[in-house]
């Protein structure tokens, strides 16, 4: 049973009868509990609604084309709490973030709902069968599962829950109620990868058809480790050990099911000195929203863009402050636009992470006052261009808290938020107007 806080002027519900402060009991005889029940089973095109209002139990019918609304409003968009993580991961990022960041920053998801709705990644840790029976009944798919090993003895220990291993029986009846998944492995050198890492790639590639991808992503290390698992970060030897099994695995099943579907991230090809792939190495990039593929989609759109891009009158400069993992790749790519237009200068300034330390060197967790600390004095020219993925969903704000608006002011230059794809890129260096493409944005408790 969930409250309706609000109904829709003009809505079915609303010339149904239904008020705010009813209570939604069950639609067509299907108890709602919260947004998956509701979204689900509002679809059909006759509806029956059990409500309560107060105390008292009433009905409405009611028909409509499939899939149109009903119209109703609740407090929160799952209609219930957010579930918050059971585990105590030894690489878990939010558990080495320093103090007085905002507080919805520390929040630990592990949601299956929001795994289906947002993107989000799930343990599987936080459901039981019966979870499960309701995803399989609405066939809720794809979802997006961190896995980190198939062995369950050593999940158990990584995830510090003594129900991990256990928990990869869901992840198997998934697999084979035709529910498409996408896994993630945060690989830690001497825990996860080698010989681990090639049982958990072998399990992975069992699940047949309902495997739609594999990303395996280095372990991120802030300076903020004090009293937490040991941990080594990724060098360029153990790099590329872990690129030699991964791309070999990606190699097999491309031979055998068509597509390669296990991939690492660009950070770890960063990591190990090598080039990163050419962009149809990453199919269908399945999975560029960690980081897989990402560089390549980028320069991608960036050098078609150029390709069709008028001829550009007039004098501009700009800085671009990014993390120091792509430096190298990003300025490689600037290059052509350089050699286009000798009019335009790009600065393209390698940010140190002073705010996380450790080996965090991505761009997306730069913070306003490392940008602020380590671009002041210089010469930055008509506009400062900030990566869409280094601020909150929908605010212009940092991690730190810092506004893009409050950056711009104290280094005395416009700020603008660049969107994700090249094409953002270019016709922000070039000074136009593009209107930024909505890309997904998980809770924020959710990133790694």
């Amino acid at each position: 049973m969930v409250t309706i806080s609000g109904v829709e002027d003009g809505s079915r519900a609303q010339r149904a009868g239904v008020r705010p402060g009813d209570v939604l009991v069950s639609i067509n005889g299907h108890a709602i509990g919260d947004v998956l029940d509701y979204r689900f089973f509002e679809t059909e095109r006759e509806l029956r609604l059990e409500l309560l209002r107060a105390g008292e139990p009433y009905a409405v019918e009611l028909a409509k084309p499939q899939y149109a609304e009903l119209g109703l409003e609740f407090d929160t968009y799952l209609m219930d709490r957010q579930r918050s993580c059971r585990n105590n991961c030894v690489f878990c990022f939010i558990d080495q973030l320093p103090k007085g960041m905002r507080e919805t920053l520390y929040f630990k998801d592990d949601d299956d709902r929001l795994s289906f709705l947002f993107g989000n990644y799930i343990t599987l840790t936080n459901i039981d069968s019966r979870e499960v029976d309701r995803i399989l009944q609405m066939h809720i798919s794809p979802i997006n599962i961190s896995v980190h090993t198939m062995d369950p003895e050593l999940r158990c220990k990584m995830m510090n829950n003594r129900f991990a291993g256990e928990s990869l029986r869901h992840l198997y009846r998934l697999a084979q109620g035709g529910i498409l998944l996408n896994c993630q492995i945060v690989l830690c050198p001497g825990l996860n990868d080698g010989e681990a890492l090639e049982y958990s790639l072998s399990e992975l590639c069992r699940l047949g058809g309902s495997l739609q991808s594999v990303a395996c992503v280095p372990v991120g290390l802030t300076r903020y480790r004090e009293g937490l698992y040991p941990l080594t970060p990724f060098d360029r030897d153990t790099a590329r050990a872990a690129l030699e099994i991964i791309e070999r695995w990606g190699d097999k099943m491309k031979e055998e099911a068509g597509a390669r579907k296990v991939f690492a991230s660009d950070e770890l090809y960063l990591l190990a000195g090598r080039d990163l792939p050419p962009a149809e190495f990453y199919e269908d990039f399945p999975q560029i929203e960690n980081g897989v593929g990402m560089l390549r989609d980028l320069e991608e759109g960036f050098l078609w863009a150029l390709e069709e891009m008028e001829p550009f009158r007039g004098q501009r400069r700009v800085t671009i402050p990014t993390g120091e993992c792509g430096f190298a790749f990003l300025n490689k790519m600037l290059d052509g636009l350089r050699e286009k237009c000798d009019n335009i200068k790009i600065d393209l300034i390698p940010v140190r992470n002073e705010f996380f330390g450790g080996t965090v060197n991505v761009t997306g967790l730069l913070t306003g006052r490392d940008i602020l600390a380590q671009l002041s004095g210089r010469e930055l020219g008509d506009e400062l261009l900030i990566a869409g993925n280094m601020l909150k969903a929908g605010e212009d704000i940092f991690l730190d808290d810092m506004t893009l608006e409050e950056l711009g002011r104290r280094l005395g230059v416009p700020a603008r938020r660049v969107g994700g794809s090249g094409e953002d890129l270019l016709a922000a260096i070039l000074g136009e107007e593009r209107k930024e493409k909505k890309e997904h944005q998980p809770y924020e408790g959710a990133g790694r």
